[in-house]
């Protein structure tokens, strides 16, 4: 499965009013694991820098001057994030921002339905708790002492680990998938056929002792006639290992 982790820094809290996306850092992960690939860049808003805004992501107009326009960059953005899954956090934002500079550059808008939002699911998780990246960073000791300012790179490096835990944590066998998974054909099937596995030359041994077999024989015998367990053989071999 691939996912898109995405973060924008803007000049304010609303394209309607003029404001715009100065900075998208985005990066991929593929089975929840980052792939390495990503797509960050810094875009001139085409207007000046509000004091409040550079006080967030200290993003000057000088800075911004000579980047590109966001139409220039959109067909590179539209590429890299694909048909993706987008993990946002606070993605009402974010998804707004982009649609509109999206729709300005004559491309079709995001679907809302592709966007997870992690504020959502963090709140969900933890109810009245504070969900601000860097208080759920916190919460799992991911190091964000890089963060002095907000940048849309950084943050999403940070939200993935965030994204990693919010969904259950790490998994050290998502490694071995992601590392061993064969090539899909269509509808996600593997191209690579699967062989059956050998019977083991020799038997492992029984990992329960007599007296512990003896022990469960008693306690099967004192539950009656009707007991599940007398459906089973009585041999050694139908109790668990």
């Amino acid at each position: 499965m691939r996912e898109i982790v995405l973060d924008t820094e803007t000049t304010g809290f609303d394209p309607d009013t003029g404001d715009r996306i100065v900075e998208i850092g985005a990066i991929e992960l593929m089975n929840y694991l980052p792939t390495g690939r990503h797509f960050h860049v810094y875009i001139n808003p085409e207007r000046d820098m509000p004091a409040e805004a550079l006080a967030v992501h200290g993003l000057t107009s000088e800075f911004l001057a000579d980047k590109p326009k966001f139409a220039e960059i959109s067909r590179d953005f539209i590429d890299f994030v694909g048909q993706a899954r987008l993990v946002i956090h606070n993605a009402p934002f974010d998804m707004k921002f982009l649609n509109w500079e999206l729709r300005r550059a004559g491309h079709a808008a995001l679907p809302m339905a592709r966007a997870l939002d992690t504020v959502a699911l963090a709140r969900e998780k933890f109810p009245g708790a504070p969900v601000s990246l860097d208080a759920l960073c916190r919460r799992w000791g991911i190091d964000n002492s890089g963060r002095t300012l907000h940048g849309a790179l950084l943050d999403s490096e940070l939200l993935a680990e965030v994204y990693l835990e919010l969904i259950g944590g790490r998994q050290p066998d998502l490694v071995l998938v992601a590392a061993s998974a064969p090539a899909t054909g269509a509808a996600g099937l593997s191209d690579t056929p699967q062989r059956p596995r050998a019977p083991r030359p020799v038997p492992l041994p029984p990992r329960i002792s007599a007296a512990e077999i003896e022990a469960h024989a008693a306690f099967v015998a004192r539950l009656g006639p009707d007991a599940l367990w007398l459906r089973y053989s009585a041999t050694t071999s139908a109790v668990p290992r």
